[in-house]
């Protein structure tokens, strides 16, 4: 029997879902808050979560992630009192599998949990996640879990994959599992690198070329596309690609054909593609920059890795791995970290992610050499000082005996304004950034993203809190 939880602090709402779940042969169970709710969730099995938004103890799109970080996660249908453009939004790029308004219909809750099921019995059938052969790819976090399932997927079919995220977080990593755990895995994998293609030679690259087609082109020459026939075509840094070559790269997608430079007949290639970007493709296409058409075609799937900062969870374990495959290639023993060395790479900022955490451990262990132990002094000054900054800044706050005690704060004689919480401090300065975000950047989602440095989904979280509409 299917299992559903409901998390929502009306209890007449609870009481009216548990007897149509009831009625459509399945058990209810309901809980009126966050903690009970997630409490619930990590202690049963269940298929599908109705999850309100406004809770006495917090908002429960913040626990969509852990929720589908689960062994077994359920599917999480959101039920709320009110319409919101941006926290459906939110809901969905999640994985939510729906968001329903609490007025509408019980037929539409009724259809909405067949259909979660149905789903759900069609995805523990196919076990995508055991299937899956992933050991290059490391990390446990919830956001790594969501990216791991849609590696799975993509692995499953054929369908074209855009994989975006910052420089440096594993594009091409999970470009590979993906052709290593799909059909084409026997075939090549053909990496083409947009950012590098020299404009006036793109199409003889990408296409080939026959004798004579041009100066220089002494014997016919295969392109990568031919190249990539039952196998893998991975586009790196898509975004690059000039305007003029899309249009004819569309016409390959679509027919599977193409004429090299020169020839006189077609030829053939049946490959599948995978294409990265560590730009806003979208946000392109509505300045001119990438073609609607092409943008459309490669992203029948599409996976946002996330930036280390999002999963420091995951550096201790990315740390050791590079630790162990580095001392073996120097041919060294294993070394051991201590505490302050692993605090001090945690609370690092990584703007160039994974790659430039593996670039300091090797850097480090050239450096180390036959130590033992490795610790903070030997990794480079800027993560010591942010490291040692992040140090003093918890002191400060936990150890001030003014910040601690107000009632001992020394009058200066002049009347001073009550010190407000310190959450409530932090929601102020927040509300008032994002007034001057909106005042700058308008409506343009893309620019507010990247001055302000949030991602797309944190960014509408913070509007939907601060009851901000501009974007």
């Amino acid at each position: 029997m299917e299992q559903i939880l409901i998390i929502d602090d009306n209890e007449l709402v609870c009481q009216t879902l548990a007897q149509l779940i009831g009625r459509m042969g399945m058990q209810a169970s309901w809980e009126t808050t966050l903690a009970k709710g997630m409490e619930s969730a990590r202690c049963g099995r269940y298929d599908v979560v109705f999850l309100d938004i406004h809770l006495p103890d917090g908002n429960g799109l913040n626990i969509i992630q852990e929720l589908r970080s689960m062994e077994l996660p359920p599917e999480i249908i959101i039920i709320t009192g009110f319409s919101d453009e941006n926290g459906a939004e939110i809901a969905i790029q999640s994985g939510a599998w729906d968001y329903i308004e609490k007025n509408t219909s019980l037929q539409n809750m009724q259809l909405s949990l067949s259909r979660a099921i149905q789903y759900r019995k069609q995805k523990m059938e196919k076990a995508l996640r055991v299937a899956l052969r992933r050991d290059a790819i490391i990390g446990k976090s919830p956001p790594m879990a969501a990216c791991i399932d849609q590696a799975a997927q993509a692995a499953n079919c054929d369908s074209p994959v855009l994989i975006s995220g910052e420089t440096g977080t594993g594009k091409e990593l999970f470009a590979r599992v993906i052709h290593e755990n799909s059909r084409q895995a026997a075939a090549n994998f053909v990496v083409v690198d947009c950012s590098a293609l020299p404009e006036n030679l793109v199409e003889s690259i990408l296409f080939g070329h026959q004798k004579g087609a041009f100066t220089g082109a002494v014997a016919n020459r295969d392109g990568l596309i031919l190249q990539a026939h039952r196998g893998t075509l991975f586009l790196d840094e898509i975004g690059e690609l000039p305007l003029g070559i899309q249009k004819n790269f569309l016409r390959v997608l679509q027919e599977k054909r193409f004429r090299p430079l020169g020839g006189k007949k077609e030829c053939f290639s049946d490959f599948r593609l995978i294409s990265a970007t560590n730009r806003d493709l979208a946000e392109m296409v509505r300045q001119g920059l990438f073609r609607q058409d092409l943008y459309y075609r490669i992203c029948a799937l599409h996976i946002q890795l996330p930036p280390l900062r999002e999963r420091r969870q995951d550096i201790p374990a990315l740390t050791f791995h590079r630790l162990e495959r580095a001392s073996a290639l120097m041919k060294q023993p294993p070394h051991g970290t201590a505490p302050d060395f692993l605090e001090a790479l945690a609370a690092f900022g990584w703007p160039g992610n994974v790659r430039e955490l593996f670039n300091v451990i090797d850097s480090v262990l050239a450096a180390a050499s036959d130590e033992p132990v490795l610790f903070a002094t030997h990794l480079p000054p800027a993560i010591r000082t942010n490291a040692i900054k992040h140090k003093l800044m918890t002191a400060k706050v936990l150890n001030n005996p003014a910040m601690a005690n107000p009632s001992k704060i020394q009058p200066t004689g002049e009347p001073q304004e009550p010190l407000p919480p310190f959450k409530t401090y932090l929601d102020e300065a927040k509300a008032r950034y994002l007034e001057r975000l909106i005042g700058q950047c308008g409506a343009n989602v893309g620019e507010a993203c990247r001055l302000s440095g949030l991602s797309r989904a944190y960014l509408y979280q913070l509007l939907q809190k601060f009851r901000k509409s501009a974007l």
